[in-house]
């Protein structure tokens, strides 16, 4: 009989560090949240430390600890713990967190969230409760979806449903009229390929033993695809499970675990199976092609674009139980030469004694008959010096070393420094620290570099906020990164984030400016005067930094006369003196003036003129009863038609134009009332009189020159034409655009 063992079985790497979490946590006043995973005996396990499951948070006393499981669990669930002081520790697999983030920031953009997965698995769960919006559950590629037409749509998946049905959903929205379609292939990577290598041994083999507990989702959907094959399929749980005489008469069996599926269950199936020697024929060893980390890379990068379906090609190895032999115990033997491979490959520390030196290096010796040179290149010292290592070699000290090649064996002591240099890089990057790569190349899901000896991933959603369309000009950046997940330690495979660090920053400047605007609008009042620095000038005002918030003080603020620029009145980079006028907590704006705090044109008028004064102006408005002459800047008199001439005038505008200048002397003025009366005849030669005819009363008369009538000599100074505004005074600009309104 062949079996044929799935490479990609057991835990996944959300799962593996949950259970190792709950295996490493103080149990004492610790929950879980739901089963930690869907497997009996590590369930049992979790529980015979003393950790409690329960079903919902309101069964968690307030300031334990909870643990929340690699399904993760809703956006609720966080905030009462932090309501109620209970300390988290979030399992969550980090696919399923990136999903998470995804249905939050689609949902707040308005967007349907559909879901391919089961409603009723707590990952789908979790889901629904970060999302804002509308969202909708499609289990089934039958399922109608005419109802989201018109809609604005963002697709994601459980990290563990079928790729395959996750395509036809994906075509059945394709048909439908929707406004908008982004997709998100959020199925797990590991769970990519699980399927991939069922779908392998359900082709190639005669039957298969899926391995996982009767709860998991994943370990259900594999059997599902080998099923769907034709072939027989038997689920077991551990072990004691496992019935041989089902499956030895089949030549070929495949095994693939679930994700939920510890290693250990599956070594024991593995080792049952070899006890029955006498139905064992041969070792063989088969290893499928794998899929290309390339691929399984763009897999993981969740990208809101098209996306092809990955034709994913199994992975898998086969392996045959031990030969038939006189020994008892077979398995011992498979064991020993695995205990004896894995002391010795590639890459491994090993601890060696110092047997000999010469000048081209030492000798050592090591467990396992073995006897090896290190040339001193390879010696962890900065100069060789033979006879310190013959000091050493008499001693029998020990040293550690790095097998960096076998058959033949070589051995490197300068590696082991730099590999525990870098293990502690990697504790300090686990534990969340930042830490920063040049990006050296890139592929069509992202951004890889190099750490030590590590290869460092950036999904393309990783790299910045929002989508990044050109790669290309991140090549030879400097990227600063943290952790996401280590997706090998074999394959040393760090997947990384630089979005993490840029939100948490935009967090944290957001939260700054908030608690400084809060504390600018609790301080300030309507009517505050307050101190301000100019920062920028626009058309319509200033922007002045008070308190390091920016206020407005618009244009027509800054002067009582008016300006043309804002820096007329203000300089970029001085400081000057505002009124508040304006608060609004609401929109965040506060407006300020300048000019509330400098004095008015009348205020100062009374200081400057009086009746009789002479003043130069110019006229700036004519109306059908007089002129308007601006003194200065915001302060104006009135000429009315009778003081413009001592002749007769039709119209003022047959001897004044806008824009003349002109002197004239104060007749009356009131500044309480801003106004002020002018004449320009009371500064012009009288005209001479000639005196009346005889049959009229002997008395002088004036004579217009070329005009229309005689007036007597003595209503010189008291004929004024009707004046109807009922004031000896003028009035202003405004009074007289007011006027010209009402009419």
């Amino acid at each position: 009989m062949k079996v044929i063992v799935s490479k990609h079985s057991g835990f996944c790497s959300g799962v593996k560090r949950a259970v190792e979490t709950a295996l490493r946590v103080p149990p004492e006043n610790t929950y879980v949240l739901g089963e930690l995973i869907h497997n009996e005996a590590v369930v049992e396990k979790v529980a015979a430390r003393g950790i409690k499951t329960v079903q919902s948070v309101g069964e968690v006393p307030q300031g334990a600890r909870l643990l929340i499981r690699s399904h993760g669990a809703p956006a609720s669930v966080f905030e009462e713990c932090r309501a109620r002081g209970i300390e988290v520790v979030d399992c969550t697999c980090s696919f399923v967190a990136r999903t998470q983030a995804i249905v939050r920031e689609e949902s707040r953009a308005k967007k349907c969230i559909v879901i391919a997965g089961d409603r009723d698995h707590p990952e789908v769960q979790g889901l629904l409760g970060w999302a804002e919006g509308e969202t909708r559950v499609v289990a089934s590629a039958e399922e109608d979806l005419a109802d989201l037409s018109g809609k604005e749509v963002a697709l994601v998946a459980q990290t563990t449903f079928s790729e395959k049905l996750f395509f036809k959903i994906r075509e059945n929205l394709q048909k439908v009229s929707l406004k908008t379609l982004v997709i998100f292939p959020t199925i797990c990577y590991t769970t990519a390929c699980r399927q991939s290598e069922a779908a392998y041994l359900a082709r190639t083999c005669d039957a298969v033993i899926v391995i996982g507990g009767r709860k998991s989702s994943n370990t259900k959907r594999l059997g599902e695809l080998v099923s769907a094959h034709g072939k027989p399929v038997f689920f077991i749980h551990d072990a004691d499970a496992f019935e041989y005489e089902k499956v030895k008469f089949f030549d070929r069996v495949g095994v693939i675990a679930g994700a939920s599926t510890p290693d250990w269950v599956t070594r024991e199936v593995l080792f049952k199976m070899a006890e029955n020697k006498a139905e064992v024929q041969e070792t063989e060893t088969v290893i499928a092609e794998e899929v290309k980390a390339e691929e399984a890379a763009e897999i993981t990068a969740p990208a809101a674009e098209e996306v092809k379906e990955p034709e994913l090609a199994p992975a898998a190895e086969e392996v045959k139980a031990e030969e038939p032999a006189v020994s008892n115990s077979a398995m011992d033997k498979v064991l020993a030469e695995i205990d004896r491979e894995e002391r010795y490959k590639k890459g491994q520390i090993i601890k060696v004694r110092i047997v000999s030196a010469t000048d081209e290096g030492i000798f050592v010796s090591g467990s396992g008959k073995l006897e090896n040179s290190i040339p001193k290149a390879e010696l962890d010292c900065e100069e060789y010096d033979r006879k310190v290592y013959e000091e050493k070699a008499k001693a029998g000290e020990e040293i550690e070393v790095m097998v960096t090649a076998v058959r033949p064996t070589q051995l490197s002591q300068k590696l082991v420094r730099k590999i525990k240099e870098e293990e502690a890089l990697l504790e300090d990057i686990k534990a969340g620290k930042e830490f920063s790569v040049v990006c050296t190349d890139i592929n069509k899901g992202g951004l890889t570099a190099e750490l030590g000896t590590y290869l460092v991933f950036v999904p393309r959603r990783e790299i910045r906020m929002g989508y990044v369309a050109d790669l290309e000009k991140y090549k030879g950046k400097t990227l600063r990164l943290k952790l996401i997940e280590i997706r090998s330690e074999r394959r040393k495979e760090i997947i990384a984030s630089q979005r993490v660090i840029l939100e948490a920053e935009r967090a944290e400047r957001e939260a700054a400016k908030a608690a400084k605007e809060e504390n600018f609008f609790s301080t300030i009042q309507v009517g505050d005067v307050v101190d301000g620095r100019v920062e920028r000038v626009t058309s319509f005002g200033a922007f002045v930094s008070v308190n390091g918030f920016d206020c407005l003080a618009h244009i027509s603020d800054l002067s009582w006369t008016g300006v043309k620029a804002v820096t007329d009145v203000l300089e970029i980079g001085k400081h000057y003196e505002f009124k508040v006028l304006k608060i609004d907590p609401e929109n965040k704006k506060v407006s300020i003036g300048y000019k509330q705090l400098q004095p008015q044109p009348w205020d100062l008028a009374a200081e400057k003129y009086a009746v009789g004064d002479v003043v130069h102006g110019k006229v700036v408005r004519i109306v059908p009863f007089g002129a308007f002459v601006e003194i200065e800047k915001g302060i104006d008199g009135l000429v009315h038609v009778s003081q413009i001439s001592h002749e007769w005038l039709e119209n003022p505008t047959s001897v004044l134009t806008i824009g003349e200048e002109v002197d004239a002397q104060i007749l009356a003025f009131s500044p309480a009332e801003h106004k002020i009366t002018l004449s320009i005849k009371a500064l012009q030669p009288r005209p001479e009189y000639e005196p009346r005819p005889e049959h009229e009363e002997n008395r002088p008369v004036k004579v217009k020159k070329g005009g229309r009538r005689n007036v007597p000599a003595n209503d010189d100074e008291e004929e004024y034409r009707e004046w109807k505004e009922g004031t000896s005074f003028g009035a202003s600009i405004s009074e007289l655009c007011n006027l010209n309104d009402k009419k």
